[in-house]
């Protein structure tokens, strides 16, 4: 019995993960670079001033909330919310948010919300900042991130149900690569190099099982999070199908009850002693934003926000609630949506690492390309093994169409991919500031050049091809550094200098991943593509035996 269900488990395994392999290459690709998505944001936006976050004292926030409230009444004497956002770090301090306000007005008959308008305001003077270069458009790492889950030129439904199927997918293949390989944690301790699909499975366990919690936690909190995206049956029975049915839920979920916005006007307390508080309460630096809004039949309120940094509940950051009138602390409100909706931002927040700092997101990246790693060593694996089958059969040179394809997609994806990352990072630097659908550009160069790069991997021998696309990744990488220093003024000396550590860490992450990748096409070449002297006695490689 016990034979038999590995003999099951492993037939799964393999082809659950080969008919996926491939778009899980992508997803974990895309999916690690989001882990530093506000940093590629950052250096794909050149123009965006250097800002230098400095702490700040008491008497600054007091300053600058007397300011905000002046600009507020003078702006909007009528409004429905006033908000005032207070320097801080933000994103767990990958960012900054500047001082600055924004205003709501009364929302017209028949509409929920009235419109919104923002302002930056100078921190000394509570001027409006006006005159600053406009950064250029792009898809950012928020482009990259997104394809993650919703892949790219398809509606957002679809893309993230195929992403869903292929999540539960390479559930089911890591359970049962659990299962098949009864010494799994054995094998982990076990390397044998040059010794073609021996060393090739004997990476993938080794992979497998040096990061199993985190592969199994990124794919099962992948499918939580989503859950009514992906199995909306449980919600379309209770609340009806279709958006009439969606509105029913979410009123009830996040517990809206029509409150009717109405005007406000400035609060008779004193509103920069409850900053204070705030400040005394939660210490330096951590004191986000207030909100003043008033509901009808309700005291005008005040909403101090905490920045919300290193929390696993992104959506409900702390906060301290006062009455406008007499300045008197309020009773936290319940929490939006119950413990449902705490579980899912937790596993949100474990998926992408939001509560990480610098190094835990480092960490989140390195498993990441890991588990690129992994995908890749089972799809070479699975190629390695047909074709040792055809040589043990005398088919050699005439292999299988479907054997040929599977060889030249694990080209062009495992070694294409990332030649198409480097290409969109290039885009950014070499296309047009004023040119229209710019960010799209962006994202149309990345999946050119990926497409080009299996047109390549079809038409050249196998073992060349592998071994030039990664020469090609390689230099593309250390090309993006360069077309920097040309394109702008934040080579690395200057970022270096300036302790801009977004740009230098950037471009020495470019010269990083280059290196890997050098040292990938050297290795290749030596196994793939033997000497003239020595190509008779070499045996069948593991990525393709076509040197010429």
């Amino acid at each position: 019995m016990g034979s038999s269900l590995r003999q099951s488990a492993a037939w799964l395994h393999t082809w659950s993960g080969l008919v996926v392999g491939w778009l899980l290459f992508f997803v974990f690709v895309t999916g690690t670079a989001g882990y530093f998505q506000h940093e590629i944001t950052r250096w794909m936006r050149p123009e965006q001033p250097l800002v230098q976050p400095q702490p700040h004292a008491q008497q600054d926030l007091r300053r600058m909330t007397a300011l905000g409230l002046e600009r507020l009444e003078q702006m909007a004497p009528e409004a429905s919310s006033w908000r005032i956002t207070l320097p801080h770090a933000s994103a767990g301090g990958r960012s900054w948010q500047e001082f600055g306000v924004r205003w709501q007005q009364v929302p017209e008959p028949g509409h929920e919300f009235g419109a919104s308008f923002t302002e930056r305001l100078d921190p000394l003077t509570g001027a409006v900042r006006l005159g600053e270069p406009e950064p250029r458009a792009t898809a950012g790492g928020y482009g990259l991130y997104r394809m993650h889950y919703v892949l790219h030129y398809m509606s957002y439904e679809w893309g993230m149900r195929i992403v869903g199927v292929c999540t539960m997918l390479m559930l089911i293949a890591i359970v049962t690569g659990v299962i098949t390989h009864k010494k799994i944690f054995a094998d982990f301790f076990t390397f044998r190099p040059g010794k073609g699909q021996r060393s090739w499975l004997d990476a993938h366990n080794a992979i497998s099982v040096m990061a199993l919690p985190f592969f199994l936690m990124i794919t099962y909190s992948g499918l939580v999070f989503f859950l009514f995206t992906y199995m909306p049956a449980g919600r379309e029975l209770l609340y009806g199908s279709g958006p009439a049915g969606n509105e029913s839920f979410y009123d009830e979920l996040f517990e809206r009850d029509g409150h009717k916005h109405v005007a406000i006007t400035l609060p008779a307390t004193d509103v920069a002693a409850l900053v204070t508080q705030a400040w005394e309460h939660w210490g330096e630096g951590q004191v986000a934003s207030l909100t003043i809004e008033r509901h009808e039949g309700e005291p005008t309120e005040i909403t101090i926000a905490r920045a919300n940094g290193g929390s696993l509940d992104i959506w409900n950051p702390p906060t301290l609630r006062f009455d406008a009138a007499t300045g008197q602390a309020l009773p936290a409100e319940p929490r939006v949506g119950g413990e449902a909706v705490r579980t899912q931002s937790v596993m949100l927040n474990l998926h992408e690492g939001l509560f990480a700092g610098i190094w835990g997101r480092w960490l989140y990246f390195v498993v990441g390309l890991l588990g690129c790693a992994m995908i890749g060593t089972g799809l070479v694996l699975w190629t390695v093994k047909r074709r040792k089958r055809h040589l043990a059969a005398g088919l050699e040179g005439s292999e299988s169409l479907g054997l040929r394809l599977v060889e030249r997609l694990n080209v062009a994806t495992i070694a294409g991919l990332p030649l198409a990352v480097a290409a969109y990072f290039g885009a950014n630097r070499l296309l047009s500031v004023e040119m229209a659908d710019r960010a799209a550009w962006e994202l149309h160069a990345l999946f050119a050049v990926w497409l080009g790069t299996l047109f390549y991997a079809l038409a050249r021998p196998l073992a060349r091809a592998w071994v030039e696309l990664l020469w090609g990744c390689s230099l593309a990488y250390a090309l993006v550094p360069v077309l920097n220093a040309l394109t702008t003024n934040r080579h690395l000396g200057q970022s270096l200098l300036a302790s801009d550590w977004v740009f230098a860490g950037f471009d020495l992450s470019m010269l990083a991943l280059a290196a890997v990748f050098a040292v990938m096409a050297v290795k290749v070449r030596r196994r793939v593509i033997p000497t003239q002297a020595s190509a008779q006695h070499m045996p069948q490689t593991a990525l393709g035996k076509e040197a010429v």
